[in-house]
């Protein structure tokens, strides 16, 4: 009897060691490819997007696309265009958004990005 919970023991604490050390580990609603290389959190969390500041970009673990605003409208694209390729998002500094799961990300980029910003700012339409 002690043996075997001793032996459980051992096989929980070393799984939890291992899941610790093997990178991000993101819960999302689609199952499929792992999160970009870029994204890194080093333990379980549950976030739907991240949103890169420095360039208004969002990327969705649920649809696995970036959203980002570009001649008045939100694009969301499998792959960045070309005028993004010289951005590391790996080195760029990123914001998890972890109380919003919804799917209207403009609405969430106004309410809570733009406001910060300047409250008497012109919105994103």
């Amino acid at each position: 009897m002690k043996k075997t919970v001793l032996l459980i023991f051992v096989i929980l604490f070393a799984s939890i060691l291992s899941l610790e050390s093997c990178g991000p580990v993101v819960f999302s609603s689609r199952l499929g490819a792992p999160p970009p290389n870029w994204f890194y959190p080093n333990r379980v969390e549950t976030v739907r997007y991240v949103y890169f500041p420095d360039y208004e970009i969002y990327y969705d673990f649920s649809l696995r696309n970036y959203i980002y605003f570009d001649n008045g409208a939100w694009l969301s694209v499998e792959i960045l265009p070309k005028r993004f390729n010289g951005i590391n998002l790996r080195r760029s500094r990123q914001v998890r958004i972890k109380d919003y799961f919804g799917d209207n990300i403009k609405r969430y980029h106004n309410d809570n990005v733009i406001k910060r910003r300047n409250p008497s700012s012109k919105r994103y339409h």
